[in-house]
């Protein structure tokens, strides 16, 4: 589905239930003002369309005991990528991971207990992938919650 294929009430649906996925479909379709069983349908479109990829939780990771947060970049060989991405994927720590392009070629996002976890997780398991060619690691001092619509 492009994003031109949806409408207002399409987006109003996805601002609320990205603001609050646990509201029921009662609630949902109260918020957009629609009746429940249009609401239910286009959660259901929306969610067969691929729009719709999944419900999550949100964590403040301070409170789960991962104190320490940084961004990670990163060089690798670009034929290793698929090995790579497989193992960075079985890290635990590793929030997010993202091919880009420009002076480096992955940017991580990690979390972990304390600096010396981070540096385990850095310089042990990260950099001891075959194919990483370097690292650089960028402390997070400070993280703003994404803005809820």
């Amino acid at each position: 589905m492009a994003g031109t294929d949806l409408d207002d009430i399409d987006e109003r649906i996805l601002r609320a239930l990205e603001a609050d996925g646990r509201m029921s479909m009662r609630q949902l379709a109260e918020h957009v003002h629609v009746s429940r069983a249009n609401a239910y349908a286009r959660v259901e479109r929306l969610t067969a369309a691929g729009v719709i990829t999944g419900f999550a939780v949100s964590t403040d990771p301070v409170s789960r005991g991962l104190g320490t947060s940084a961004y990670v970049t990163m060089n690798v060989r670009q034929t290793d990528w698929r090995a790579i991405h497989t193992r960075l994927r079985s890290l635990d720590g590793i929030e997010h991971i993202a091919l880009v392009g420009g002076d480096f070629d992955v940017v991580l996002l990690a979390r972990a207990k304390d600096n010396a976890d981070l540096r385990r997780l850095v310089l042990d398991e990260i950099q001891g992938i075959p194919g990483v060619i370097s690292t650089r690691t960028l402390l997070i001092f400070e993280e703003s919650v994404p803005r809820q619509s």
